[in-house]
């Protein structure tokens, strides 16, 4: 099963949505290069490269993922780039929604590389219980890198403090444990598509 079956939409549905989130994303683009405000200009641009990666894919190598991931994926980077320009200073709860979305994203995506490279390699066995905690661990991993980028680049990312971070981290855990319990089934064709390319390097 896969995640646009759990979510019941077909793919012209799921297509149309993400092409509506995409048309948000050119429009933040848009207003921060026209009224000189880069950073919005900048995270929006980041997010708009980031949901034509799934189409960059299908041209380059023939893979068409699921649409209920790319509108997954979609999603996550729209939630950030909102957040970025108001919600986060406004509403603490946000951003926790925000991070555990985003976080459930880099766990699909870090367990599918790492599944992938399991069954390729006729050495490596994995128990699934370890399998879980390197999602979790991947994840957190990913969200200490993102907070050393934040504060590399200055003055271009708000920073909002350590209690910011402290709470950041605990909802990346969640979105990690969301996708190890529940969500591992739901990136099995991305898991194929990781193996084919192992197969052909």
């Amino acid at each position: 099963m896969t995640l646009g079956d759990v979510l019941g939409l077909s793919d012209a549905q799921e297509n149309v949505l993400v092409r509506g989130l995409q048309l948000v994303l050119v429009a933040f683009l848009g207003y921060g290069l026209a009224t000189g405000q880069f950073a919005i200009a900048g995270t929006a641009g980041i997010a708009l490269a980031i949901t034509l990666l799934p189409a960059w894919l299908r041209v380059e190598y023939g893979y068409a993922m699921d649409a209920g991931l790319v509108l997954w994926i979609t999603l996550a980077v729209i939630l950030h780039t909102i957040g970025s320009i108001w919600l986060y200073e406004q509403y603490q709860w946000y951003d926790e929604i925000a991070h555990t979305v985003s976080a459930s994203v880099i766990a699909g995506l870090g367990y599918a590389a790492f599944r992938a490279f399991e069954l390729h390699s006729e050495e490596m066995s994995v128990p699934s219980t370890f399998r879980s905690v390197f999602i979790v661990v991947f994840v957190l991993a990913i969200g200490v890198l993102w907070e050393v980028l934040e504060f590399a680049l200055g003055g271009l990312v708000t920073v909002y403090g350590i209690d910011d971070i402290a709470t950041d981290f605990v909802f990346n855990a969640v979105g990690a444990v969301i996708v190890a319990i529940w969500g591992t089934g739901y990136v099995s064709e991305l898991v194929g598509f990781f193996g084919q390319r192992l197969r052909s390097t």
